[in-house]
């Protein structure tokens, strides 16, 4: 038995990690507990820091598999990324160790082409792939994207789009606020937000799915859960705040 790759623990790392980010925060060091079909599953750990110049920011995160996760398909993901003025994307970064796949992956994006360029080596196969995207001025990686919805105020019913690119494609992926509720964590049990972002079923991933994200109903706006639900061969896979530590 192996875990199948998908773009869920990896994307779904950045996605929650990136929430984690207010604009205005302080530098942040969040770490969360991932679970895949309610087995613990590995850790994500984010640290956020603020850039050479005074209105860019630098995000990384570092993704492991632990466990029985581990003895089935190992990961070992680093993802970085440099966000300009207004939370727009310059340029991200992943190096992708998962199982026998070793892959380096760049995007660079360029405003006033319009461009954003992705390419990507498999440095198993020695082989790389390049593509190229139309985009508006300012985009955002998932990362911007989903620290651009931290940074809004959406009540329940309410919807938001938000301009995204991964270098391949690029959309106005749309969110949406549904409910209150309380979530429980291995830091506490918060009232929180749920929100639904519409980057599956084709917007900006082929495959079909859902993901939630839950903020809590406060000035911190603190991802403190995440949850990708995907076709049942691949299950469900969940992120919930583990602790916060100081930089």
């Amino acid at each position: 038995m192996r875990l199948p790759t998908v773009p869920g623990l990896k994307v779904t790392a950045a996605l929650l990690l990136a929430a984690a980010l207010a604009p205005a925060a302080p530098p942040e060091s969040l770490q969360f507990a991932v679970e895949w079909r309610l087995i613990p599953a590995g850790t994500a750990k984010l640290s956020w820091l603020p850039a050479s110049r005074p209105t860019a920011s630098e995000v990384r995160l570092h993704l492991e598999s632990t466990g029985l996760v581990t003895r089935l398909f190992r990961v070992d993901d680093d993802y970085r990324a440099i966000l300009g003025a207004n939370l727009c994307a310059e340029s991200s970064s992943m190096i992708a160790k998962e199982g026998n796949r070793n892959k380096e992956t760049r995007v660079t994006f360029d405003a006033k082409a319009g461009k954003a360029f992705w390419v990507e080596k498999d440095l198993v196969k020695a082989t790389t792939s390049n593509r190229e995207v139309d985009i508006p001025p300012c985009v955002h990686d998932v990362m911007g994207g989903l620290l651009a919805l931290r940074s809004l105020r959406l009540e329940p019913g309410k919807t938001a789009r938000i301009p995204v690119s991964d270098g391949k494609k690029s959309v106005q992926a749309r969110v949406e606020a549904q409910d209150r509720e309380d979530i429980r964590t291995p830091a506490g049990t918060f009232r929180a937000v749920r929100y639904e972002v519409f980057l599956f079923n084709d917007v900006l991933f082929k495959r079909s799915g859902h993901l939630r994200i839950w903020l809590t109903d406060d000035e911190r706006r603190l991802p403190v859960q995440l949850q990708v639900r995907l076709q049942f061969t691949i299950g469900t896979i969940t992120f919930r705040l583990l602790k916060e530590e100081t930089p």
